[in-house]
């Protein structure tokens, strides 16, 4: 009799955990009685960036491991008293890379031969006023940085421009499938479906700017010019 009423309450238990899994897992199904148009409109906005992000630092060499970490090190705390005279917050300024790296001398049926070492400090900066930033780097190669990379230009805050770029999909969405509907001799009876199937928000490779002190240009210039933010969407219209 135990076993009968084991089996009874294990049958009944069955369609219970199946409802609970049902409930975790819901499933939201809509019946499109019309014509069904899947469309992946796309939205633009442009924007003029106002950050350049730039790698700056200090490459050194010396007979010594401790001499090369010393002069960079050295060369480092004038870079960044520099970027501080110039207004750089500290959040904007971040330590990249620190390496130290031997050199040698390779001659033919010979074992190589140390002949010193290489120590680098990088650091990345953000310039947020990027009309100044060029008369900044003139004064960081003067002040002992012989390494720079960049600049990438970019947004800081892109969501007012990528909030402007989903609107004009949106409506771009809304306009075709009307192109549609007319060429059918349908009306758009609703939106399905809207979701955001991707952005594109570009920043440009860093344009080389790797250079020796000596040979770094007395007013450097950097151009923000235009950038474009793109967003598609994955629009599913109703049609009868």
């Amino acid at each position: 009799m135990k076993k009968i009423l084991l089996a009874a309450l294990l049958l009944g238990a069955a369609p219970l955990a199946g409802a609970a899994n049902a409930q975790q897992t819901p499933v939201l199904t809509q019946t499109i009685t019309g014509t069904r148009p899947d469309l992946n409109p796309t939205g633009e906005a442009t924007r003029v960036p106002d950050v350049a992000v730039i790698s700056a630092g200090v490459v050194t060499r010396s007979p010594t491991a401790t001499g090369a970490i010393q002069d960079a090190a050295d060369r480092m705390q004038r870079v960044l008293a520099a970027l501080k005279r110039a207004g750089i917050e500290g959040r904007d300024i971040q330590t990249s890379s620190v390496s130290l790296n031997p050199e040698y001398r390779y001659v033919e049926n010979q074992p190589p031969q140390l002949t010193g070492y290489t120590a680098s400090n990088q650091l990345t900066i953000r310039f947020r006023d990027i009309r100044n930033s060029g008369k900044i780097l003139d004064a960081l190669v003067k002040e002992g940085a012989n390494q720079i990379n960049g600049p990438n230009l970019t947004i800081d805050k892109p969501e007012a421009a990528l909030d402007e770029a989903r609107a004009k999909a949106v409506a771009m969405g809304r306009a075709r499938a009307e192109l549609y509907a007319r060429s059918l001799g349908l009306r758009v009876a609703r939106v399905v479906v809207v979701s955001e199937t991707g952005g594109n928000y570009p920043v440009p490779p860093p344009r080389p700017m790797v250079m020796e002190a000596r040979a770094m240009a007395a007013n450097t210039t950097i151009e923000a010019g235009e950038q474009k933010l793109e967003v598609t969407l994955a629009m599913t219209f109703e049609l009868q």
